[in-house]
């Protein structure tokens, strides 16, 4: 079980945190990879963003050129489907266009009902792994040479409560969950010898987003906090004020 930690009370990023700096944004194209691609840009980072529809990763890409002037990249991929060589080259392109890699933030979730696993469609249980776990641990593995070359690195994998009490009918996406947190335990051990990479896991908490609302059809969406209030402890986890912080599970309301 990863050990909790907690975001700085009242935590805000300074001005320029993120200054020059280059970070993968899986899910980029809504909910909380486009928010933190927003967040990132206004810090100075220059965002990569990868998801699967064209068309929301464009929308995503002038929203950000239009708040802070930084051009992002667009790197269009389906990690329900992608390849480790598939995404292989997409890291390939980023050292050829940038040379660095600051950063990776997992936003990506693939989530379709919640069930019990004996009546999970094969189909479901094996998308759900790749995106959540499968295409997380390989992007990160992939990355790892860059990363290391960072003078501080950081690669934050996006969870919730069922990574840390999986419990029934969560299907795949809490078993995925619950098998990532064990995973960044582990690698962040394992990786004590590169101090200048860090993986955390950090739960936001319920956000307004389409994968919410598809789990909880029911709920008044305007109950629930906007990605956008989830930013400042991503940023943290990002930035150089966590140097030093492996291996950890933060919560928005820790």
């Amino acid at each position: 079980m990863l050990p909790e930690a907690s975001i700085p009370a009242g935590y805000a990023p300074a001005d320029g945190l993120l200054r020059d700096r280059v970070i993968l944004i899986t899910g980029a194209g809504g909910g909380v990879g486009s928010a933190a691609a927003m967040a990132c840009a206004r810090l100075g980072a220059t965002p990569v963003l990868l998801g699967r529809n064209v068309k929301k990763l464009e929308k995503v890409y002038d929203a950000v050129e239009a708040a802070s002037g930084i051009k992002p990249a667009i790197y269009p991929m389906n990690l329900a489907g992608a390849t480790w060589i598939e995404m292989g080259e997409a890291i390939a392109t980023i050292e050829r266009e940038f040379g660095r890699l600051d950063g990776v933030v997992h936003a990506a979730a693939h989530f379709t009902v919640f069930s019990p696993l004996s009546d999970l469609a094969p189909r479901d249980w094996m998308e759900g792994l790749q995106v959540n776990l499968t295409a997380a641990y390989t992007l990160t593995r992939l990355s790892l040479p860059l990363l290391e070359k960072s003078a501080d690195a950081s690669v934050v994998f996006l969870t919730d409560p069922s990574g840390r009490d999986n419990k029934a009918y969560r299907g795949a996406f809490g078993v995925a969950k619950y098998a990532l947190e064990g995973m960044v335990k582990s690698w962040a051990s394992e990786l004590e010898y590169l101090p200048q990479v860090r993986l955390n896991a950090y739960d936001p908490g319920p956000l307004r987003t389409f994968l919410r609302l598809k789990g909880y059809p029911g709920e008044d969406a305007q109950n629930v906090p906007l990605p956008e209030t989830a930013m400042p402890g991503l940023l943290y986890l990002l930035g150089p004020d966590s140097r030093g912080q492996s291996g950890q599970r933060f919560s928005s309301a820790a």
